[in-house]
């Protein structure tokens, strides 16, 4: 089991798929990810469920929910799951009832999701792929999601740390964090970039 570890719901245990199809992040890694995220939307001195407060958030491959659930957790909406499994796409669904935090889940697959006309604009985008995700298919992933990134938006996309770095699309500034066996790869248009 997973659990929620801040914010709103801080505490509450998820439910997460059986067997090896899904690889939660670990706690500590989740606790990195939204200490940065809440430094970089300037309010880490907010209380945990205000600290992302008005960002919308979208968490491709999204697996038990996690992720997503503790961006709704910490005040982010809208949070919008994507998962292409239909019976872990219902794990979600009963973790953000259980929970009670607000988040729309799609059973589609991410490209399909990302080439959709008119979609939602998000300031986060995070990806979990499968580990064994080539990195070919994560740029391929990486320059479809950064279309629907707001103009000061954020990806993070998290992979081993024995995959070797992302081509990451151009007109991007990225950086990495290390935390054991996992690398944190963060992303976001050029400040000069007008788009």
């Amino acid at each position: 089991m997973s659990r929620i570890i801040a914010g709103s719901a801080g505490g509450m245990r998820l439910a997460t798929p059986p067997g090896e199809k899904t690889r939660p992040t670990t706690d500590r890694v989740r606790e990195a990810l939204f200490s940065t995220l809440a430094t970089w939307n300037g309010s880490s001195d907010a209380g945990a469920d205000a600290q992302l407060a008005g960002i919308a958030f979208c968490d491709l491959y999204a697996g038990s929910g996690g992720v997503g659930l503790e961006a709704a957790s910490r005040g982010a909406s809208p949070v919008v799951l994507v998962e292409q499994d239909q019976p872990t796409a219902r794990i979600i669904k009963a973790n953000a009832g259980k929970t009670k935090l607000s988040a729309q889940v799609v059973v589609a697959g991410v490209d399909s999701f990302l080439a959709r006309d008119g979609g939602q604009p998000f300031d986060v985008i995070w990806l979990d792929p499968p580990y064994p995700f080539t990195n070919e298919q994560i740029s391929r992933t990486l320059a479809m999601a950064l279309p629907r990134l707001v103009h000061n938006g954020l990806i993070v996309l998290e992979r081993s740390a024995r995959s070797g770095e992302p081509v990451l699309p151009e007109g991007t500034e990225h950086w990495s964090r290390g935390y054991g066996e996992t690398t944190l790869h963060f992303c976001q248009r050029e400040a000069n970039d007008d788009q």
